[in-house]
């Protein structure tokens, strides 16, 4: 009699909550079964690349998480609360730490999990490089829990700034597509609340997007790096390129020039994985933290352990660097797991992963968007702009939404955004 194989996800974000749900789905047609257990220490999922609208307020937050334990409902996976702080390769069993409370009770106790096929999906977080004061005095929005805890920040900063006249210096650090991202949200939430009757209010408020190196979005191509910046600035964004910042406080940023008054400041700039990760039994790491990984997208020191994601270190045959941390490898990544991770269990080869490099968008809220068409298809290598830009942005999210909730249910969650567009206020004003 064959043995119920046990399969844990540890990580619920783009990669892990579709691993998960696509295998808990799947595992009927399974040999023996499996059981499915998705690990996370927050409670909901939200969207990776859309959680610089969370932080801005230009969405709500209650509208696009889904909650663990209705997805595992749905789909039929378990849920654990947990964060993972090690591996006991020997016994394979994931360590679990404790969950507490912020007045420091202790909600889930520490403890271990047992697994046959290990996946980490812990994805990535912002790097700060080690500056000083960055970890005290600067928001981060790499997680939903950070990005509702700096919308919290703002909206009672905006209030402030509106009700006595004073002025309001947000400092962005990163000119890749979050901190370009969220420049233009709060732009945009500026002028919807100038709308709801806070006259004068963009007039108080100053946004800087501070980028180490000489161009936005280094990632994408110079055109759309140049028009971005130039986009920005049309919209009263202060594009600071080449601007190195040594050190943050509770006044602003030390700059090369000098000190940049910021009352909020955000650190979207660099990436790295998490720190437990360079500690997880004896397993290969890179300076960031990732895990590397075979191209099967097994760890190079136990075939048992999958890593995927930003969390995953892969360099492709004839590539001089890993694959970027990004939702789309991360879907990549996911959907070739989901494909062959049954074979695997079962003995069988599996072949290399291959990536596919469609291209990158990038959405200046409802002003503009841009996009590369990446390596593949009729018009690789060109460039879009404008509607066509933002349509595509906005496929993305949707086909997640359909991946982890299915067809129907994808399309009706897009219908209700598109009631709650219309009925709704476009920004939070609670």
């Amino acid at each position: 009699m064959q043995t119920q194989q046990r399969i844990v996800v540890v990580g619920g974000g783009v990669a892990g909550i579709e691993i998960a749900t696509s295998l808990a789905r799947r595992r009927r047609d399974w040999p023996g079964a499996a059981s499915v257990t998705l690990i996370d220490s927050d409670v909901a999922h939200v969207w990776k690349p859309m959680l610089h609208t969370i932080a801005a307020g230009t969405r709500d937050i209650s509208q696009q998480q889904t909650t663990y334990l209705a997805q595992a409902r749905q789909a039929g996976f378990s849920y654990q609360p947990g964060e993972l702080c090690g591996v006991d390769r020997g016994r394979r069993e994931v360590v679990l730490a404790e969950i507490r409370s912020a007045d420091g009770r202790v909600l889930v106790p520490a403890r271990r999990a047992s697994y046959d096929a290990l996946v980490v999906a812990v994805g990535s977080q912002a790097n700060d490089f080690r500056t000083p004061g960055v970890a005290s005095h600067c928001f981060k929005i790499d997680s939903r829990v950070q990005a509702d805890a700096f919308n919290h920040e703002l909206r009672i900063r905006v209030l402030q700034s509106f009700a006595h006249g004073e002025p309001l210096s947000i400092a962005i650090v990163g000119g890749g597509a979050t901190g370009v991202e969220l420049a233009a949200e709060l732009v945009q939430l500026v002028d919807v609340a100038e709308g709801y009757g806070a006259r004068g209010l963009a007039a108080n408020i100053q946004i800087h997007l501070i980028e180490a190196g000489p161009r936005l979005l280094p990632a994408f191509p110079r055109d759309i790096s140049v028009a971005t910046s130039v986009r920005l600035q049309s919209l009263g964004v202060r594009v600071m390129l080449g601007t190195q910042v040594k050190a943050a406080n509770a006044e602003g940023l030390v700059l090369d020039s000098g000190v940049l008054p910021a009352a909020l400041r955000v650190w979207a700039a660099g990436v790295k994985a998490p720190s437990f990760l360079a500690e997880m039994d004896g397993l290969e790491t890179n300076h960031n933290n990732q895990l590397l990984v075979l191209p099967t997208l097994q760890t190079t020191l136990d075939p048992a352990i999958y890593a995927v994601g930003d969390c995953a270190a892969l360099t492709l045959p004839g590539g001089e660097r890993p694959l970027p941390p990004t939702a789309q490898v991360a879907h990549q990544q996911a959907q070739y797991l989901v494909r062959n991770l049954r074979r695997h269990l079962s003995g069988e080869k599996i072949p290399d992963f291959a990536y596919r490099d469609f291209g990158a968008l990038v959405s200046l809220a409802d002003y503009d968007a841009f996009g590369s068409l990446g390596k593949f298809g009729i018009f690789k290598g060109g460039t879009i702009r404008g509607r066509l830009a933002q349509f595509s942005h906005i496929m993305l999210y949707r086909s997640h939404q359909a991946r982890i909730h299915g067809f129907w249910r994808g399309g009706l969650l897009w219908l209700v955004d598109r009631l709650n567009a219309r009925l709704r206020a476009p920004i939070r004003l609670d």
